[in-house]
């Protein structure tokens, strides 16, 4: 089931603008979001293709199916429990069948783990955004080579220097084989005239882990190299993340961020203290107010007026 089918089919019964045009925190360039809640034809809701959500391909545009609505609504979901009493301008579509879901069915003391965890969520993508902006990654990959090392005394040197400091010798003419009893430590040969057919440390820039040789009996190591392995494979993960952030992040907001000059993603941090906010009033007060009294703060929260570890305090 499509976006298009629960139009052309009428199911919709509910359909609000959501986001910050819904927070009140909206600007000229803010994105237009949509949540809303469909019921599903009979041979659907009690056949084999029950479909509990529909939305497009950025999770801009939103549909629950009424009985996943009800659902996540007594779980106090907060995406959720904001359609339960949206602001009367951000209502596009409204069935009467919404008047069987007051609020005051739903509220409850869950939403300080719900509307807590998705403003933890939030610090931990703010601090994210800084661990990239502060330490960004080369665009040109590592190999393995740069996570090699070759013991020296009691200490070690980096493969690539070591190779340098015997004059230019090159790692494909070296060979490897494994030390009994020590993980990713290899026995180091070297043959200038390839004439043993050593397979040297790697084959091809992607390479994950180092070639072994097979070395003719009574060669002598001249050396011992060390593959760290698992820092290697942090690096990639760092690189796979980063570059893959760098890719789909909205620039807009990136350059708003480095405007501030404060290292870490000040949206986030809005809806940290937002989130926060519309908990304590949900247990304070009983009530859920969508529209933010405080626009003008949450503005300037979102402009990088704040020090991040000032909003970090105020949120803990």
């Amino acid at each position: 089931m499509t976006l298009q089918d629960l139009h052309d089919q009428h199911l919709i019964v509910l359909e609000c603008l959501s986001g910050s045009r819904a927070y009140g925190t909206d600007l000229p360039t803010s994105d237009v979001d949509l949540r809303g809640v469909f019921v599903l034809p009979q041979e659907r809701l009690y056949g084999l293709n029950y479909v509990a959500q529909v939305s497009d391909a950025t999770n801009d545009t939103v549909y629950y199916e009424l009985g996943r609505f009800v659902e996540l609504a007594l779980k106090n979901n907060p995406n959720v429990l904001e359609l339960l009493a949206p602001p009367p301008d951000t209502v596009r579509t409204r069935h009467a069948i919404m008047d069987h879901f007051p609020i005051e069915l739903f509220l409850s003391k869950l939403c300080a783990q719900t509307f807590g965890g998705y403003a933890t969520t939030q610090v931990r993508k703010a601090r994210g955004l800084k661990k990239k902006i502060v330490n960004p990654v080369a665009r040109e990959r590592k190999t393995i080579l740069e996570f090699c090392y070759v013991t020296r005394g009691a200490g070690s040197i980096a493969l690539t220097q070591w190779l340098r400091e015997r004059g230019g010798w090159r790692q494909q003419e070296l060979g490897l084989v494994n030390v009994p009893h020590l993980r990713d430590v290899y026995a180091l040969f070297h043959d200038a005239s390839g004439e043993f057919g050593y397979k040297g440390v790697l084959k091809k820039p992607t390479a994950t882990t180092v070639l072994l040789s097979s070395i003719p009996k009574g060669e002598e190591p001249v050396g011992y190299l060390y593959f760290n392995q698992d820092g290697y494979k942090t690096y990639c993960k760092d690189y796979r993340e980063y570059w893959t952030w760098v890719e789909e992040r909205n620039d807009e907001r990136y350059a708003t961020n480095q405007r501030h000059g404060k290292n870490y993603d000040a949206k986030n941090m809005m809806h940290t203290i937002r989130l926060l906010d519309m908990a304590l009033e949900i247990i304070g007060r009983g009530e859920l107010n969508v529209r933010r009294p405080d626009r003008e703060r949450l503005l300037c929260i979102r402009r990088g007026d704040f020090a991040y570890d000032d909003l970090l305090a105020e949120a803990e």
